[in-house]
């Protein structure tokens, strides 16, 4: 038996072609599902923190603003000015039963607020105990104002997340300290440490807020009324009603019920609906990038099984001649195109977790994550899944082709 040292030359080289040939096609695979998963990881967080913004808001919320009117009306020149009064709450109360919470506000920029030596620059905000159910407060500490603070007329307050810091810089619980004001002293009741960028009449990070009550009579401000917040009861929503809602506050008040400038209205439905349907969109488009890069991947690997299946012909005639059958070469093939799939596929999904983990570090504060940066468990295995349906479809055509090599072609190749 002689050593034909070119003919093992040969098969090294062919061996070693197939090894780079499979690094090569497994990279475009393991590429695939790294960017499809990271792209719906980034996705998943990008909405948290877009969703941040609306932080404790209810998602059926309409808050009316009056502004000067741009339309005559009944006599009156446009350009009038006009404001909402506390009866609205009723007359809204008894003629829209599909209200839930209907909370009036009042307030005061510029002010300052005083404690010992500190001093903070606030805003100043009067509420209802039920604001608590349209913007909920995060508290740090104690409580939000309650119904007894009304009826008492106690002289008590909340404070934002800012002014708390600068009028306390040593930390602790500031409940039971006694701030001033302005001209007037209020004692905290408690501390919100709300961070959310949508707010109502300023920012609640630097806001004090106190009864209403007790703010109409601190700055003489009578029956009036700035603003008034509402929710909807479940089953209704806030387009629907937008209109009656008009109508109501303009008959009351002598204003025509189609100026919607004069009656500025902000519907939060129709943002949390805008929310939805773009990321609705993004992830739509994550996932035909993701699933497109992987196809291209699995062509690939369709290819390279192509070229492997030609350089091994004499190696599959070899098999049928002593006793293969098609079956057997059908499920040698598709298995190795399915190995190949799928341990390039899990190798990119643990590389993603492991940059999205990375990416969730680099968005924590104060040891608090603001938003998570991960893909669900069942979207992994849906994704391992689709690789494995992948290996299958590309191992199909070489397979097919290896199946229709006859053993005396292939020895007449070699």
């Amino acid at each position: 038996m002689t050593f034909d040292i070119d003919r093992y030359r040969e098969i090294l080289d062919t061996i070693t072609r197939n090894k780079a040939r499979s690094l090569l096609t497994g990279f475009g695979v393991f590429w695939g599902i790294f960017m499809l998963v990271t792209l719906i990881g980034g996705g998943q967080g990008l909405k948290e923190n877009l969703s941040a913004n609306f932080e404790g808001f209810a998602t059926n919320t309409v808050v009316i603003y009056p502004q000067a009117t741009t339309k005559p009306y009944h006599g009156f020149r446009k350009g009038r000015t006009w404001g909402m009064t506390f009866r609205d709450t009723e007359r809204l109360r008894s003629q829209i039963p599909q209200l839930d919470v209907i909370s009036p506000m009042l307030s005061h920029w510029g002010g300052s607020a005083t404690y010992k030596d500190k001093k903070a620059s606030c805003s100043f905000k009067g509420v209802m105990p039920n604001y608590a159910q349209v913007e909920m407060p995060k508290l740090s500490y104690g409580r939000f104002i309650n119904e007894m603070d009304i009826a008492e007329g106690r002289r008590v307050c909340i404070i934002g997340k800012r002014v708390y810091k600068s009028l306390f810089p040593g930390g602790g619980d500031p409940c039971g300290q006694r701030i001033q004001v302005d001209s007037a002293f209020y004692q905290v009741v408690g501390v919100d440490y709300s961070s959310g960028s949508m707010t109502i009449n300023g920012s609640a990070e630097q806001a004090i807020v106190v009864p209403l009550t007790l703010m109409q009579q601190a700055y003489n401000r009578g029956d009036s009324i700035d603003l008034l917040c509402m929710t909807l009861k479940p089953g209704y929503r806030v387009t629907d009603m937008q209109d009656r809602i008009r109508m109501v506050l303009a008959k009351a008040h002598d204003v025509d019920p189609t100026d919607e400038k004069s009656i500025f209205l902000i519907n939060t439905e129709v943002m949390y609906s805008m929310l939805d349907s773009l990321f609705s969109g993004v992830n739509l488009l994550i996932w035909l990038v993701g699933i497109g890069t992987l196809f291209a991947g699995a062509i690939g690997v369709s290819n390279i099984m192509m070229v492997t299946v030609r350089e091994r012909t004499t190696e599959i005639g070899i098999r049928r001649a002593i006793g293969a059958t098609p079956r057997m070469i059908l499920s040698q093939i598709i298995s190795e195109s399915i190995a190949l799939t799928v341990a390039a596929g899990m190798a990119g999904i643990l590389f993603g977790i492991v940059v999205l983990e990375m990416i969730e570090l680099a968005n924590t504060t104060g040891g608090v994550v603001t938003a998570h940066f991960q893909v669900r468990f069942w979207t992994a295995v849906g994704a391992l899944a689709l690789l494995t349906v992948l290996g299958v479809i590309a191992g199909l055509a070489p397979a097919l082709r290896a199946m229709s090599v006859k053993p005396v072609d292939a020895m007449r190749d070699e």
